[in-house]
C-alpha cells in the first residue's frame, strides 16, 4: 500500500471527478478515470503564492482537491490518483522526470508521473503535467503514437533506458520531458516538493500558473496572462486586471477562492483591482 490508499475516501474522490462507471482494474476503468481527473481538476500553484506550504498527505490531498474543490500541481494530483488508484486495485509505480518543454540545458528531475499496469501491459499516467498533458494514457513503449481529442502524442526511447513524451506542435514534435523506469516512493516527491515549492529559481514560486487540458483547447494563466492554445496553434491573448481575476478562475479553471484568499492573492500580483 505505498500510496496510502486507505486514507482515501474514493466514493468523495469518484464524485468530485463525475464519474459514475464501474471501478475494476482494467483499461477501460484506468482511461475513464484518467480523462475524467483530467478534466475535472485543473493544474494550480496557488498555495505557493498564497505563502503556504504544499502539503502531499493523503488528508492534506483530499481536503484541497476533493472538499474545496481546488487544484494542484503534479504531487498533489498524481498522488491523489496514485491513491484512488491503488484503492481500485491497479498496480501503481511512481516515476520521475525531467522536464523539457524547450529549455537550453538539462533540467533535475523535478516531475511526477505513474506506470500502472492495465490489461497485461504497463501504461504512462499522468494527470499533473498541465495544458499540455495527456487526456488518457499512453502505452508504455517505444514509438507510440496516439491522438487524445484533438491532440497527439507520442513516446520515443533514447540511450540508457530514457523514454520522452512528446506532443506534437504545429511546427513538428515537442519533448515534453523524459524519465526513465527508476521507482520513485513518496518520500522521494517531498524532496522534489521542497524544491520547487521553495527554491527561487523554481518557476512555481515567481507568480500564479493555472493550467487545463481539454479535448479541444489547452488553458494558462501565467501571471496577468491568459493565453488559449488551439490544434493549429493559433493563440488568444489577453491580460487579467485583479478586478477579473475572480471571473476567469472560476469560469475557466473551476477554482473559487475563498474571501480571504483572494484579496491576498490579487495584492501580490495583479493590478487593476
Amino acid at each position: 500500500m505505498t500510496w496510502n490508499e486507505k486514507e482515501l475516501d474514493v466514493e468523495a474522490y469518484l464524485a468530485r471527478i463525475a464519474y459514475e462507471g464501474e471501478t475494476k482494474p482494467d483499461l477501460a476503468t484506468l482511461r475513464a478515470l484518467h480523462r475524467a481527473h483530467v478534466t475535472a481538476i485543473p493544474f494550480e500553484n496557488l498555495e505557493i503564492m498564497l505563502g503556504r506550504p504544499v502539503l502531499l498527505d493523503v488528508a492534506a490531498l483530499q481536503d484541497k482537491m476533493v472538499r474545496r474543490l481546488r487544484g494542484g500541481y503534479c504531487y498533489e494530483q498524481n498522488l491523489l490518483f496514485a491513491a484512488a488508484l491503488e484503492r481500485i486495485g491497479f498496480s501503481v509505480t511512481g516515476l520521475g522526470a525531467r522536464v523539457r518543454a524547450g529549455a537550453p540545458s538539462v533540467r533535475p528531475v523535478t516531475h511526477m508521473l505513474l506506470k500502472v499496469e492495465a490489461d497485461g501491459e504497463q501504461w504512462h499516467c499522468d494527470v499533473g503535467f498541465g495544458g499540455e498533458g495527456l487526456l488518457e494514457p499512453l502505452l508504455l513503449h517505444d514509438g507510440v503514437d496516439e491522438r487524445q481529442g484533438e491532440w497527439r502524442f507520442s513516446l520515443k526511447s533514447e540511450p540508457d533506458g530514457v523514454m520522452v513524451l512528446r506532443t506534437e506542435h504545429p511546427d513538428g514534435w515537442f519533448d515534453l520531458y523524459s524519465y526513465t523506469s527508476t521507482p520513485c516512493l513518496p518520500v522521494d516527491y517531498t524532496v522534489m516538493n521542497h524544491f520547487i515549492s521553495t527554491h527561487p529559481k523554481s518557476p512555481f514560486v515567481r507568480r500564479p500558473i493555472l493550467q487545463k487540458a481539454t479535448p479541444e483547447v489547452r488553458l494558462r494563466l501565467a501571471g496577468t496572462e491568459l493565453v488559449v492554445t488551439a490544434p493549429d496553434g493559433e493563440l488568444e491573448k489577453r491580460a487579467v486586471t485583479g478586478g477579473e481575476l475572480r471571473d476567469v478562475l472560476v469560469r475557466e479553471f473551476g477554482i473559487e477562492l475563498s474571501e480571504e484568499e483572494l484579496p491576498d492573492l490579487i495584492r501580490g500580483h495583479y493590478p487593476g483591482a
